[in-house]
């Protein structure tokens, strides 16, 4: 990708990124991000063949400028299953904040926009990933209780870290980020974790 592309690319997922978090669940237009991004929407389309496609990137953008991967580091070079369940937990409950706007905005464009649909749910199957990769690592340690079948233990940690059951109890609730964190923590290891005593 020649510099000159790459550059028209940042500014639309840029100009992309900040009507999506303005947009506080409204539909955010083409027209609007070419406009924001100072180039046509003809043009926008050369980058980007579809909205959805357009706003996927734009979830990724976000990762790339809150360094996902860095939040994600000390989940992948766990010792453990337990060990990788409290560090995906804590990067997880930790990254939430981080990309609270966005994720707020797809959610409540979800149900009318297909677009917004789609991104969201292809950010939550990437969570969804990682979930089962906590999840794998306990089964390999033989550390699984028996009380759930990998599948079904991946769905339910998946429920658990939800955008808006951390919004429920920070936002409602009044929990801190550490509460937030040390009970969901908690919680996944009485559920998922053998009792070793």
């Amino acid at each position: 990708m020649s510099s000159d592309n790459f550059e028209t690319r940042t500014r639309i997922l840029k100009s992309s990124l900040e009507l999506l978090e303005a947009s506080q669940g409204k539909g955010v237009r083409m027209t609007d991000i070419a406009k924001g991004a100072g180039i046509s929407r003809q043009a926008l389309y050369l980058h980007f063949a579809t909205r959805a496609e357009l706003l996927i990137a734009t979830t990724y953008y976000l990762d790339e400028l809150n360094d996902s991967d860095a939040h994600l580091a000390a989940s992948r070079a766990a010792q453990s299953g337990i060990e990788r369940l409290d560090a995906y937990i804590e990067a997880w409950g930790r990254y939430i904040p981080a990309i609270y706007s966005s994720a707020r905005a797809l959610i409540a464009m979800s149900d009318t926009d297909e677009a917004a649909a789609e991104a969201w749910s292809k950010r939550m199957q990437d969570m969804r990933e990682g979930c089962e990769a906590a999840i794998r690592a306990l089964s390999d340690d033989k550390m699984l209780t028996a009380d759930h079948s990998l599948d079904q233990a991946t769905d339910i940690l998946w429920m658990m870290l939800t955008v808006r059951n951390w919004e429920q109890l920070t936002h409602e609730c009044g929990w801190s980020q550490e509460q937030y964190i040390d009970a969901l923590k908690s919680m996944a290891r009485r559920l998922f974790v053998i009792d070793q005593t």
